[in-house]
């Protein structure tokens, strides 16, 4: 997956939402599922990947996440639900882990 993303997760409850953003979305959620960033994700066990959008470029991905980090709860749970309303996990769903990927990130 190439291109810049806006991302939100939250955790088994759906209880914590976490926005961030990303230049490669397949990376950086593994990051999260596998608590390789000791923060606020792995306290809180946020790693399930419920809205993603794609953006053309850094500054654009960097100023919609400042925008929705802004909205209340209310409103971000209206976008969640606007492409994901039983609030899946979007990377099992879409399968954006592979073996390949899962190799490198190891042998990294």
């Amino acid at each position: 997956m190439k291109g810049f993303y806006v991302y939100i997760l939250t955790n088994f409850t759906n209880k914590v939402l976490y926005t961030g953003y990303t230049n490669n979305l397949q990376r950086r959620i593994f990051e999260h599922k596998h608590k390789l960033d000791k923060g606020f994700t792995s306290k809180y066990n946020i790693s399930k990947l419920v809205y993603f959008e794609s953006l053309n470029n850094s500054g654009d991905a960097e100023a919609r996440e400042k925008q929705i980090k802004g909205w209340r709860r209310e409103k971000k749970i209206k976008l969640i639900e606007s492409i994901n309303p039983e609030w899946e996990d979007l990377a099992e769903i879409n399968h954006l882990f592979n073996k390949s990927l899962i190799y490198d990130m190891i042998n990294e």
